[in-house]
């Protein structure tokens, strides 16, 4: 026997066990009558009760559609393409196709129907072969709900197994649907899960998929060959088997005719022509479809998972909204940035990440790669999410840490150290050697906070931390601003406390750009700490607030902290820190990130041997940071956080904040800024200096001579100076004059003698 031959036998065995079937239910579970309107439930009561729950809900929810800040449809996820549509967003003529071709009786039965079974049993004998079906719309919505909602392969096996019980229970639950919903509800629930071919999903996912039109739009031509394909959705697919489509088309529009539900005229003028499919792309599907921000979309995924605790199936089934808080026009200005400094797929990555401060809305991530989930399949794309992985580490933009806690614990802005080019701790170890740093260049030997951070000065630095006695407070600050060191290759932050790492100011430690471009959001926001998060809402497709599988709510409000540091602190730190990008601040290292016209606060980094560059940029609207590195081996990058990085910042930055006005920064505190100093007071005498600094609360540390014009022994100042703020005990000496550079005034000639004769005719003496 041929395989044909023998499907079609196969085939008439399962429309004869229906036959049986249904005199097992007549038997068995209803009246002893069979009337026109087919079979009538003795008790319905007792057939709801055990109505599984997919079968009360409504249909599969289809796509969850996935957007950005502007509403603009980034990507869906989907495991079965579908798009539910409404009883009235579905065209007449195919409800009828249907109806007349699966379940011509269907208005007629109440979900089981015996002699439309029977007809069809001698209509596939007739024919020798399937020519019609035997189950209703009702028992195949059934059988389709259960089989694509099972949770298991078992529940999908026991939906679709060729066992008696199977139809007992399908024809059964059939009959307790129709107690439940209308026909209409009823036959709009089956063409949204009824499977059409080519991986479309329902009616609507259907009339994209093979003609480019809506439900609501389909006419009989392409009614009748949807209707065609729930039967044989591969035999009769019309794209690839025009001819066998053809043919079932044209099936569907005799039986229509024969029904009477369509003219001689229609019949002809539809059966002459052939099928005009106008193919439609399916919809995206998962984050390498994503129109942009591929490495964003992945960012959510696995926050929608690992933060939120969606599942999977979830996502993928759950017909929900998502609203993501990226921006298109800063994440395609990302993205040209980075390109314009280093090529696609360079072995150098750029790493674009903006953030919004205030709120954490994670607004752009920018890679010059593309996003792929698997990237063993194709070298040239990326899998990992740079944006978020922990690599190398960001230099000198864990500075601001130290300055922060400093700044925190009293000390100023004005707090000054003489380290010098090279610089010994007198607290931290390199192991059980000495813990030695250098300048990257030369640098002047005495610094203050505010020089010495937008110079950014390695020695002052680790001097700094030697003032602060402990590593603690610069690791715990910059917790609280926002960074974290949980990933697998990061140190724990409590180990790098035990172990005092004096290197933790100059940023050896491996970096999240996410965590940084948090952390330093949090000084744009004067304080305001908030943990980033790409979305803002996710509703159901009724616009209801989506829930866990347990039903709890989920939670997609903002998480932020007022005040995780001292607003003077970040007010305090901005104003310096503007000093590294602005014009006119002579050793600043961020100067190429400056966008005329706005306030820019900034700080570059450069990780040991230059296998990173970073530069962190901000406005009170926007922080944005770059990091340049390989992030599959170590290579030197070529330069320092000023140059690259700080060069994609200007490229992607300008255009955004050209775009519309930005405002300042709040002035520096003056108590944090001054901290724990006190000014030095102006006095006109030594003896009037020795008490007014005692009175400032600073040390008298007498008088010193000093070279000066004036005459040894005059009071010329102080050291230092006036108006100078110095460490509250600090030591403030009087200058005096040693007289080096005092010349004694010529004496004045002496008065004329009145009587002296007029020797030049002048009429004057002499």
């Amino acid at each position: 026997m041929s395989d044909t031959a023998a499907s079609k036998v196969g085939a008439l065995a399962k429309l004869t066990a229906t036959v049986v079937v249904a005199g097992a239910l007549v038997a068995g579970m209803m009246l002893p009558f069979v009337g026109g309107s087919g079979l009538v439930a003795r008790n319905s009561a007792s057939l709801l009760d055990a109505l599984p729950v997919e079968l009360t809900d409504q249909t599969p929810n289809g796509n969850t559609t996935v957007l950005a800040a502007d509403g603009q449809v980034l990507t869906q996820f989907y495991e079965n393409n579908r798009t539910p549509v409404t009883a009235d967003q579905i065209s007449p003529v195919m409800k009828q196709a249907i109806v007349d071709i699966e379940d011509s009786r269907f208005y007629e039965h109440n979900g089981l129907d015996v002699q439309g079974t029977l007809r069809a049993l001698a209509a596939n004998v007739a024919a020798g072969g399937v020519a019609e079906g035997g189950s209703t719309l009702t028992q195949q919505l059934v059988k389709q709900t259960l089989l694509q909602t099972a949770d298991t392969p078992e529940e999908a096996a026991a939906a679709d197994e060729q066992t008696v019980g199977r139809k007992l229970r399908e024809a059964r639950l059939a009959l307790a649907l129709e107690e439940t919903y209308s026909k209409d509800e009823i036959l709009t629930r089956y063409l949204n899960i009824a499977y059409f071919g080519s991986g479309a999903y329902g009616i609507q996912a259907a009339a994209q998929r093979y003609f480019s039109v809506n439900a609501i739009d389909l006419d009989l031509a392409q009614a009748s060959v949807l209707a065609g394909l729930v039967q044989s959705p591969t035999n009769d697919d019309p794209i690839a088997n025009p001819e066998a489509g053809q043919a079932r088309r044209d099936t569907v529009l005799n039986r229509m005719h024969d029904l009477e539900h369509i003219t001689d005229q229609e019949l002809a003028d539809t059966t002459a022509a052939p099928i005009a499919v106008v193919p439609g792309q399916n919809p995206p599907n998962g984050c390498i479809d994503s129109s942009i921000g591929g490495f964003f979309c992945a960012y959510l995924e696995s926050y929608l998972i690992n933060r939120l605790g969606m599942t999977q199936e979830q996502i993928d089934n759950g017909g929900y909204v998502i609203q993501t808080t990226l921006r298109p026009d800063m994440q395609a200005a990302g993205d040209q940035a980075v390109l314009n400094t280093l090529a696609m797929g360079a072995d150098l990555a750029g790493i674009y990440t903006a953030v919004q401060p205030g709120t954490g809305h994670v607004l752009a991530m920018s890679t010059n790669r593309t996003y792929c989930p698997d990237a063993t399949v194709d070298a040239s794309c990326e899998s990992v999410v740079l944006n978020t992985a922990a690599s190398q580490g960001s230099g000198s933009t864990y500075k601001v840490f130290t300055a922060a806690a400093a700044l925190e614990e009293g000390y100023s802005q004005y707090y000054t150290l003489t380290t010098g080019n090279t610089y010994t701790s007198r607290v931290f170890k390199n192991g059980g050697r000495p813990y030695t740093v250098s300048n990257a260049g030369n640098y002047p030997a005495t610094l203050d906070m505010v020089r010495a951070l937008y110079m950014s000065s390695n020695t002052y630095f680790l001097g700094l931390e030697d003032a602060l006695g402990s590593i603690e407070a610069p690791v715990r600050i910059s917790e609280r601003m926002g960074m974290n060191y949980t990933q697998n290759n990061q140190t724990p932050a409590d180990r790098i406390i035990a172990e005092e790492r004096g290197s933790f100011t100059l940023g050896a430690e491996a970096t999240s750009p996410l965590d940084l471009t948090t952390a330093y959001a949090t000084l744009a926001a004067s304080g305001t700490q908030c943990d980033p998060t790409p979305v803002t809402s996710i509703v159901d497709r009724d616009g209801a607030p989506a829930t866990l599988p347990d039903g709890t709510p989920i939670n997609t409000g903002d998480t932020c902290t007022a005040e995780a540091i001292p607003s003077g602190v970040a007010n305090t730190l901005n104003q310096i820190l503007r000093k590294d990008v602005e014009p006119g601040n002579s050793g600043q290292t961020g100067a190429r990130a400056y966008v005329p016209g706005h306030q820019i606060a900034g700080k570059t980094g450069t990780s040991q041997s230059n296998f990173s560059a970073t530069f962190v940029g901000y406005t009170p609207e926007y922080t944005a940071s770059v990091m340049v590195l390989n992030p599959k081996q170590n290579q030197n990058v070529g330069g320092f956080g000023g140059n690259k990085p700080a060069t994609i910042w200007n490229d992607a930055m300008t255009p955004i904040l050209e775009a519309g006005p930005t405002a300042e920064f709040p002035p520096a505190d003056d108590t944090v800024a001054n901290g724990n100093t006190r000014e030095v007071p102006g006095c006109s005498s030594a003896s009037e200096c020795q008490s007014a600094i005692t009175a400032a609360g600073l040390r008298y540390a007498g008088q010193v001579n000093a070279d000066s014009n004036e005459p040894a022994g005059t009071f010329i100042g102080t050291n230092p100076g006036a108006g100078t703020r110095v460490q509250q005990g600090g030591a403030v000496s009087v200058l005096v004059s040693n007289g080096s550079g005092y010349a004694a005034p010529a004496p004045a000639p002496a008065p004329a003698d009145p009587n002296a004769p007029d020797t030049n005719g002048d009429g004057q003496p002499g």
